[in-house]
């Protein structure tokens, strides 16, 4: 009989070496590493932004916590050996009369700017969002008080509230209103910084929600209009609920302004008259520079606390956000 010869298996027979050769090859030894002239290049274009921070940021934080733990004068500034005295400049603060009523004034003050200035925002960002003529004229002309320097809007405002000589005293008497103290009454100081205060913020709040309505799709709009929603239903129901991201960092950014204005308060009324229109803001001025004797280290700690709070705000605004980016 003819025998039939087969050709060899070319399969490679199972075994260990087809073993190790089906293996996967081991982590690392299959990826690139990436060249070291991409990862200088990197750090090359983060060292600018690291830079900033830590001169700029970190520096004169850690300096302020410094000054607020140590018992500073003009004299032991210079020198540099100023005594530690831990939480002494703290206690002292939180025990002084002052500090409940600039507490309140800070509180009130803040919540009234963010309120109003957040709520005429939206409504004028509502109203432009209609496209009719000479809307972008008229966004333009509201930026106004936003580009003044503080001191030239604080000033203004001054002397339109001049008790004897202001263009808003001058308006009252037509309608039978007598003259008001705006900056010489304790009961109406602090309304008077508040309304200037509110005025140079809406223009801010009005170019972000205006933006931020720009981005909703007009389908939605009119899908809602086919539903039979009105145009109150349409707000509520549509352009509220998309325009909290938006709202969310509108009023963490005016928060932390508010807390830390400075200028207006001080040009206009000096925190006066009796402390009325205090807040920590200036408080921590009169502590640092508001006396003959200067209290470097209280001053530094009325700051911190205005620091503790903006953290504390943008600690929760982070929190919402990352619960809302899970569900």
């Amino acid at each position: 009989m003819k025998q039939t010869t087969h050709p060899p298996d070319s399969r490679p027979a199972r075994g260990r070496n087809t073993a190790a050769t089906d293996a996967p090859p081991p982590a690392g030894r299959g990826t690139r590493r990436r060249p070291a002239s991409t990862q200088w290049a990197a750090w090359g274009f983060l060292a600018p932004v690291t830079l900033y921070l830590a001169l700029f940021y970190a520096y004169p934080l850690y300096r302020n916590i410094d000054l607020s733990l140590r018992d500073y004068t003009v004299r032991s500034f210079v020198q540099g050996n100023a005594p530690f005295t831990g939480l002494k400049n703290y206690r002292t603060v939180f025990d002084d009369p002052a500090f409940a009523p600039a507490l309140l004034h800070t509180v009130v003050f803040t919540a009234v700017c963010l309120a109003f200035q957040y709520a005429i925002g939206l409504a004028l960002a509502v109203f432009f969002n209609q496209h009719f003529r000479l809307s972008a004229t008229l966004r333009a002309l509201f930026l106004v008080p936003w580009l003044l320097p503080l001191i030239v809007s604080a000033s203004t405002w001054s002397w339109m509230l001049n008790s004897d000589s202001g263009i808003v005293n001058a308006a009252l008497h037509v309608i039978g209103v007598g003259p008001v103290n705006w900056l010489t009454s304790p009961s109406w100081s602090l309304t008077s910084v508040t309304i200037a205060n509110i005025w140079i913020g809406v223009p801010f709040n009005l170019v972000v929600l205006y933006s931020g309505l720009q981005s909703i799709p007009a389908s939605l709009y009119e899908a809602a209009a086919l539903d039979g929603a009105g145009s109150w239903q349409r707000f509520w129901r549509v352009t509220f609920p998309l325009l909290r991201p938006v709202s969310a960092i509108t009023l963490l950014l005016g928060l932390v302004y508010t807390l830390k204005v400075f200028d207006i308060i001080w040009i206009m009324t000096k925190g006066g008259p009796a402390d009325s229109s205090t807040t920590f803001a200036t408080w921590s001025y009169q502590f640092g520079f508001g006396n003959l004797l200067p209290a470097f280290g209280l001053g530094a700690a009325v700051g911190n606390l205005l620091v503790v709070a903006a953290l504390v705000f943008g600690l929760l605004y982070v929190r919402v956000q990352r619960k809302r980016a899970l569900s």
